[in-house]
């Protein structure tokens, strides 16, 4: 258990380096990855799953605590990102795959990456936690209500197939790490123990397919993306900051805050661009996925240095 855990947090701290790495390698190299792209959607729900394994009743009396900034995160979570991602659609022209791609990833719930960044910048990691896990319990009716409103005019939006998959992608296997880890406590709490590097390994992967599949795309007109993409994480950390500050939160609230709307769940919108979308709606969550955690090791570097 111990060498497991020393693991992950190595794995935690140095992220977005394998990221980075991977993501290279899967673009001079995209046969490597190629046969990885059908199951992309099977890959998140194991992710997923390792989720659900670390769910505690007391996640969910961090709610009934702390309701206010649990609700003013909630909030920010559903509205700054999407309505950030929409403008930017609006301000750069790009193919209507790409900008349903963008917009997409900015509907998403936040990342468990965001756990990792906000224990690194001394925030509150309970917060954290808690504002992730209800994000993704109301990603299935928020995500597809926000795509429709805001992606329809890129391409159409079947709202209802996309709720049914994050459903399945999502709710289905947290339900079962949840009750693994309820039913037969110590196979859930050795599961438990593997699952952030597992988790680390196949979000990993997810990206390196999603680089592999547009790889020819990407050559050509990437600069763009990772432009709108890289103002979008860095956009949605500030204006999280600064509605965090607004709200009369405290410092280590504000830094949860604002890792958590800037950092989404990059693989839920690369499976679902791949399910409903197009190939190149999911290059926007796959580039994401690289800025996200090079920019959030930056800030989270910055606020040690700033406030210790």
């Amino acid at each position: 258990m111990d060498v497991l855990a020393a693991i992950s947090r190595f794995v935690g701290k140095t992220f977005a380096f394998w990221v980075l790495g991977v993501s290279a390698l899967a673009y001079v190299s995209p046969e490597i990855f190629l046969p990885l792209v059908p199951h992309i959607v099977w890959l998140l729900g194991v992710v997923m799953f390792g989720m659900g394994l670390t769910l505690s009743p007391a996640d969910f009396a961090q709610v009934a605590r702390h309701p206010r900034e649990v609700a003013v995160g909630v909030l920010a979570q559903f509205t700054i990102m999407p309505l950030v991602a929409f403008a930017l659609t609006r301000l750069f022209a790009m193919p209507p795959e790409v900008a349903a791609g963008v917009v997409l990833v900015g509907c998403c719930p936040g990342g468990t990456a965001s756990n990792v960044m906000t224990y690194l910048a001394k925030g509150d990691v309970a917060l954290s936690v808690t504002l992730t896990t209800v994000s993704t319990l109301l990603a299935p009716f928020a995500t597809p209500a926000l795509v429709w409103l805001l992606a329809s005019q890129y391409l159409p939006v079947d709202a209802a197939s996309m709720l049914m998959s994050i459903v399945k992608v999502i709710l289905v296997p947290l339900a079962l790490g949840a009750a693994i880890k309820s039913v037969f406590p110590r196979a859930g709490a050795w599961l438990q123990a593997g699952m952030p590097v597992a988790s680390a390994a196949l979000v990993v992967t997810i990206i390196a397919a999603v680089v592999a599949a547009n790889q020819p795309k990407l050559a050509q007109g990437g600069l763009l993306i990772v432009a709108v993409v890289a103002a979008h994480n860095v956009v949605g950390m500030l204006v999280g900051y600064a509605a965090s500050h607004a709200a009369g939160m405290s410092l280590a609230q504000r830094k949860t805050l604002a890792i958590e709307v800037g950092m989404q769940n990059s693989g839920l919108g690369a499976a679902l661009a791949q399910a409903h979308f197009s190939p190149l709606a999911a290059v926007p969550s796959a580039v994401f996925s690289v800025m996200q955690n090079v920019s959030g090791a930056m800030f989270t570097s910055y606020l040690r240095r700033r406030f210790g």
